[in-house]
């Protein structure tokens, strides 16, 4: 059976199945009243642009079902994941990556929110491959002292 997911108002959203993607990754757009928030998410989600002027209330989002490559180490193409992004669209007027873009012509807009994924993904990437090599536990390093480091022997000068 699918998973229910709540809506930006509490209430559950029925049909969105988890075994529909990989991953369900939110971003959450910040800045000034009267940037183009709003106007951005509705030009990657949806490739459209309405002049209208109309102040977002509190918050609202839309979402994009997209398939991500996440580009390795050494510049190949790694493996894809399916994406269920949310697009939290808000009032507020908080510092994010800056990124000049054009809601109007598409300027920069699938590649501002490529980027931020690519970011995203590598991260969790490096976090879970950090954690998973041998002598790692945690994030932090274990390690097996001989008999000389147990000795006082280190070669520290403490």
């Amino acid at each position: 059976m699918g998973e229910t997911v709540p809506s930006p108002n509490g209430s559950p959203t029925h049909g969105t199945n988890m075994a529909d993607y990989d991953y369900l990754i939110k971003f959450l757009a910040l800045g000034d009243s009267g940037v183009g928030k709003t106007s951005f998410l509705y030009q990657y989600t949806d490739k459209q642009f309405t002049g209208n002027f109309i102040s977002t209330v509190g918050i609202d989002f839309k979402e994009k079902r997209v398939v991500h490559r996440v580009p390795g180490l050494d510049g190949s193409v790694g493996r894809s994941h399916r994406i269920h992004l949310q697009l939290w669209d808000t009032a507020g007027q908080e510092r994010l990556p800056y990124f000049e873009t054009s809601a109007a012509s598409g300027q920069n807009v699938a590649k501002a929110v490529e980027c931020l994924l690519d970011m995203v993904m590598m991260r969790m990437a490096r976090s879970i491959d950090v954690s998973q090599l041998p002598g790692m536990r945690n994030g932090h390093t274990t390690r097996k002292f001989d008999s000389e480091e147990t000795s006082g022997n280190s070669g520290c000068a403490c």
